[in-house]
C-alpha cells in the first residue's frame, strides 16, 4: 500500500533537473543483489555495490526519487537526534561513542562520495550551531561537550555572552559549535548516484512493485504485481517510511514535519548569518534551519505526533508560519516569506539509531533504515554495511545498529 509520504511544493524538484522516467519490469531477471527502493538508501547502496561488480537490480513501486527524499532538507551531520550523554545512558559508553564515530566518519565520506559523481550535487563544509532553549541547558551542553571532546571531535562551548558575540545570536544558555557538518542537494544526489549506478550496470525499473518474496536455501525469489519475478541472491530494503507496513516489529515512531524555503535574497541580506552554518536547537518542537545554493532561507521542524495526511497538509500553512516566527527570533533583520512549502512523514527510533542490516523475517534480506534527523549520513553507513555484509567482510559497526541490538 502506497503511503502519502508527503505533500505541498517541494522545493529540490522545482530547481533541479527531473528523474528520468525507467519502465516498468516486464520480464523475469537474475541478479546478485535486488534493491527495493530508489530513493536516496537505495541510490547509495546501488551505487556502492554495482561498483564492486555485483549485478544489481533495482525497482521501485513509484519512480525513483519521487517518496520521501524529495521531501529532505539535505542537512549532513554526524551528531545523531539523540545527544552523546542520552546515549551513553541508553546503550552503553563503548557503543555510544563508536556510534557517534561512525557517523563522524560517515560525514568525512561525502566528499570522496561526491567527488567521483558528474557534478558535486550542491555539497558544501558548514559548521553546526545546537542552541539551547532555556537557561538551564548551559549545564548539559557542557556534559555534551565533554563527552564530544573525549572522543578528538572538534566541538566549542559557547556561552551566551560569546554566542552573541561569535554570531550575533541570543540563547539564555548558550550553543554548541561544530566544525564538521556539510549540507547536500539530497534529489541531485540521488540522481547522480543512479546514473553512476547504471552506468555500473544496474538495471532500474519503475512501477514494478514487489508482493511476494520466496527464500531459497540459496537466495530469494521476488514476484511482482504484474507477475515477474526477480531471482536475486540478496535483497535489500531501501523502503523507507513504508516498512512498517510489512515488517513484523515495532521499529519506530513515526510523525509528521514541516518545512519551507524562502525567496531568493541578496548575499548583503543573508550577512548577518555568521558562515550561514547549519543551525538546530535543543527544543521540541524542534526547529532547523540552513541556506541553499541559490540564497534561500530553508527552515523546518514543528513535528506532531501523528501520520493522518489530510490533518498534516491542514496545518501547513499554519506550521509555516510559526517556523518564519521563530526564525525572525534569531534574524530579525532577514525578511523572508515561504516561496516553497511542504510536509512529510519523520520517523524516529527509541535511541536515535537507524536500523541496518539482516532481519529474521527476510532471509537473505537486509534493511536499510536512515530513520532520524541525519538519515543520509545513516544511509551512507548503511550502505557500507550491507555490502560489507554481502561480501563476506566483517564490519565492527554492524552490531551498532541491528535490530536486535
Amino acid at each position: 500500500m502506497n503511503m502519502d509520504l508527503r505533500s505541498g511544493n517541494l522545493y529540490w524538484p522545482s530547481v533541479d533537473e527531473q528523474p528520468p522516467v525507467f519502465s516498468p519490469l516486464a520480464s523475469d531477471v537474475e541478479c546478485d543483489v535486488a534493491i527495493i527502493g530508489g530513493g536516496v538508501s537505495g541510490a547509495l547502496a546501488a551505487d556502492r555495490i554495482s561498483r564492486e561488480g555485483r549485478r544489481v537490480v533495482l525497482v521501485d513501486r513509484r519512480n525513483v526519487c519521487t517518496a520521501s527524499t524529495p521531501a529532505s532538507t539535505g542537512l549532513l551531520q554526524y551528531e545523531i537526534d539523540t545527544p552523546l550523554t542520552e546515549l551513553t545512558e541508553l546503550v552503553g559508553r563503548d557503543q555510544a561513542q563508536r556510534a557517534y564515530l561512525a557517523s563522524h566518519a560517515s560525514l568525512m565520506q561525502f566528499r570522496e562520495l561526491v567527488r567521483g559523481l558528474d557534478n558535486y550535487c550542491g555539497l558544501i563544509d558548514r559548521q553546526s550551531l545546537y542552541l539551547s532553549c532555556e537557561e538551564d541547558d548551559y549545564d548539559e551542553l557542557d556534559a555534551e561537550c565533554t563527552a564530544r571532546r573525549e572522543l578528538k571531535l572538534e566541538v566549542t562551548l559557547l556561552t551566551p555572552a560569546e554566542l552573541k558575540k561569535r554570531f550575533d545570536i541570543d540563547r539564555p544558555g548558550g550553543a554548541l559549535w561544530s566544525a564538521s557538518a556539510m549540507e547536500v542537494d539530497p534529489y541531485r544526489l540521488t540522481l547522480a548516484l543512479l546514473r553512476r549506478a547504471v552506468r555500473s550496470g544496474t538495471a532500474i525499473y519503475a512501477k514494478t512493485e514487489i508482493a511476494t518474496y520466496d527464500p531459497t536455501p540459496t537466495g530469494v525469489t521476488l514476484g511482482t504485481n504484474d507477475g515477474h519475478h526477480i531471482r536475486a541472491d540478496h535483497v535489500i530494503f531501501a523502503t523507507g517510511y513504508e516498512t512498517p507496513q510489512f515488517l513484523e516489529q515495532n521499529l519506530c515512531e513515526l510523525n509528521s514535519t514541516y518545512a519551507m524555503a524562502s525567496q531568493r535574497l541578496t548575499e548583503a541580506e543573508l550577512s548577518v548569518w555568521r558562515d550561514k552554518c547549519l543551525i538546530w536547537e535543543s527544543g521540541d518542537p524542534y526547529f532547523y534551519a540552513r541556506t541553499t545554493v541559490d540564497n534561500r532561507v530553508m527552515i523546518g521542524g514543528e513535528d506532531d505526533e501523528f501520520t493522518d495526511p489530510d490533518k498534516r497538509d491542514a496545518r501547513l500553512a499554519a506550521k509555516c508560519k510559526t517556523l518564519v516566527d521563530k526564525f525572525k527570533l534569531l534574524y530579525p533583520s532577514i525578511d523572508i516569506e515561504p516561496q516553497f512549502r511542504w510536509a512529510g512523514t519523520f520517523a524516529t527510533t527509541k535511541d536515535g539509531l537507524p536500523l541496518i542490516g539482516p532481519h529474521r523475517q527476510f532471509p537473505h534480506g537486509y534493511f536499510a533504515l536512515g530513520y532520524g534527523g541525519n538519515g543520509i549520513t545513516f544511509s551512507l553507513i548503511a550502505a557500507t554495511i550491507i555490502a560489507d555484509q554481502i561480501a563476506g567482510r566483517p564490519n565492527a559497526d554492524a552490531e551498532l545498529f541491528q535490530f536486535d541490538r
